[in-house]
This record gives C-alpha cells, structure tokens and sequence, in this order.
C-alpha cells in the first residue's frame, strides 16, 4: 500500500512510571503491571508530503490499564499552537499512525493498543533536552510538567549512564536512559518521581526508523 511520503527527526524525551529500565523495551512486563506514559518531541526536520514540520513540538500523554500490547489504552495529544491548520492535521496523522505500515512506527503501535483518543490540544510547548548529559524537560502549562535527568549511584551519587542500542526497535536505534520527574493533569493524570527515562533521536517515516 502506498503511503503520503513523510519523515521526521528530532529529539524525543520518553518518560514512564516503570522502574529505571523500563521492562517493556525488552519484551518483559511493565515493572508496576499498568504503563503510563507521557513523552515530549520537537521536530528538527520534517514533512508530511508537500507540509514542512520543521521547529514543531509535541507531547504525548499515554495510559494502559496493564502492558501496552494488551491494549484498552487511551491518549492525549498536544501540538504547539503555532502550527498551521495543515501542520496539525499532518503531525496528528503521523502521531495517530496514519499513513505509515502498521506496527513499523512507535506512534503506529500505540494507535493500535488505544481505545480512548481524546481530542487533541494546542498550546505552547517548552521544550529542552541534551541527550548528552541527559538532561531535559518539556512543559505545558497547566497540563504537563516533565523532567528528566541522570541516573545516580546510590552510594556515591554519582551520574550512571546506560545506552541501550534496538536494531530492529520501531521508536529509536540507540537511546540514553535516565531517570524522571513527571506530573500531569486533564484527562490522564500522572504523578511520579525517580522512574524511567530515555533520550533518544527520531528519524522515523511510513516504514519506520530510518538508518
């Protein structure tokens, strides 16, 4: 099946209420037996057929009442706001897995794991992030605070870095991981600290990551 030709490539920030690690990257259940997510991303560079993406953020707010392959999720998408009509119709395609062979891209997978899409929201999105030093975070006011910053030593205290290489992942081929601070509000309400994190750079299109 042919499919509208898009690619993205940016910077994401993942956050979850799983214990560092985070089991489900490795096929195993969630560390609490429920996922919640919640996941920040601006677009480098993008497009969607004729649409340029360039500059645009995004969040994604995510909640399963046990591993996401069971299903009977429900999602929350929030664009920037200073997104043209046609660009928020083509982020919320590709984030909605539209467009794209079925399961090749993370946003394609939570589609189909997802009973529940309410109607996205459009407001200002901060974002910052150095996948380096892993540290970042993104915001919306009253809706999504999110931070992210290095594992550390329970004895020394000392930053911890673990890189985690998927060749055949269908969200990134090499992430940092980290630990998180997440609270939301609205209609998926979340609140945690010291869980998992990953810093990771998207390159993704229709057939899924790009190498």
């Amino acid at each position: 099946m042919a499919h509208v030709d898009w690619m993205i490539k940016g910077p994401e920030i993942s956050t979850c209420n799983c214990d560092w690690g985070c089991p489900c990257q490795f096929n195993a259940l969630p560390t609490r037996g429920n996922c919640r997510a919640v996941v920040g991303m601006r677009v480098d560079e993008g497009h969607f057929g004729d649409v340029r993406l360039d500059g645009l953020k995004a969040v994604g707010c995510f909640a399963w009442p046990g591993a996401i392959h069971e299903g009977h999720g429900e999602a929350l998408a929030v664009i920037d706001e200073t997104a043209s009509p046609e660009q928020r119709d083509a982020l919320l395609k590709i984030l909605s897995g539209q467009e794209t062979e079925p399961f090749a891209t993370i946003f394609s997978v939570i589609a189909a794991m997802t009973e529940t899409m309410h109607e996205p929201m459009f407001r200002p999105i901060e974002f910052e992030t150095d996948q380096e030093s892993r540290t970042g975070r993104f915001a919306v006011a009253g809706l999504v605070e999110a931070r992210a910053e290095p594992i550390r030593n329970p004895v020394t205290g000392e930053a911890h870095r673990a890189r985690v290489a998927l060749p055949h992942g269908f969200e990134y081929a090499e992430a940092e991981y980290a630990s998180s601070t997440t609270r939301t509000t609205g209609p998926i309400e979340n609140d945690w600290a010291g869980r998992h994190a990953h810093f990771c750079m998207l390159q993704l299109g229709p057939n899924g990551v790009i190498h």
